[in-house]
């Protein structure tokens, strides 16, 4: 079907018909298998949360959760952007904006509210670190495939990010969190 829709050279069509398939199976494994780590993630927190969602024009999975407070104004923000971050969220999400390659692919973790004192924070697993310029937290998705149990490494990044925005921005985290 896809050589039908897509006229790729009698050479090429061979490695298409073997190659898409199996990225797309890869893919969605990948897909179910986050979405299951995000889901567990999101269930010991009880105040307004995202359901865990699939940006279709970056191809990221994310989850978010709410602190209940207003945050700052964004300037320069358009009104969709303005209503989605009227108030302080902490997200987390396994992003492809900044990779080349699959083994680039990071998971990545967004308080909103940025604090100068963040990139201070001790996060997990080890291989976690905080990107300067992107203002955010950063686990490379080679490093959570390769650890002795990625589903651990994964929560442990999700969890010890969230606890350090959390804290930072003075979340009232006894009445939000299980």
């Amino acid at each position: 079907m896809l050589r039908s829709l897509i006229p790729f050279p009698s050479s090429r069509t061979t490695l298409i018909q073997h190659t898409i398939p199996e990225a797309a199976h890869k893919f969605w494994r990948i897909l179910v298998w986050v979405d299951q780590i995000f889901k567990e993630f999101r269930a010991g927190f009880q105040g307004k949360a995202s359901p865990v969602h699939f940006f279709w024009g970056s191809f990221d999975l994310a989850v978010t959760r709410f602190s209940g407070r207003p945050a700052p104004e964004r300037p320069g923000a358009d009104s969709i952007t303005r209503e989605a971050y009227s108030h302080e969220v902490s997200s987390a999400g396994d992003s492809g904006r900044a990779a080349e390659t699959s083994r680039d692919r990071p998971f990545i973790r967004m308080p909103r509210r940025n604090r100068p004192d963040l990139q201070k924070q001790r996060v997990g697993p080890p291989e976690a670190f905080y990107h300067a310029q992107m203002k955010e937290f950063l686990l490379m998705y080679d490093d959570v495939r390769t650890a002795a149990s990625p589903n651990r490494a994964l929560m442990e990044f999700l969890q010890s990010t969230y606890n350090a925005a959390a804290d930072l921005g003075k979340w009232d985290r006894k009445s939000l969190e299980r």
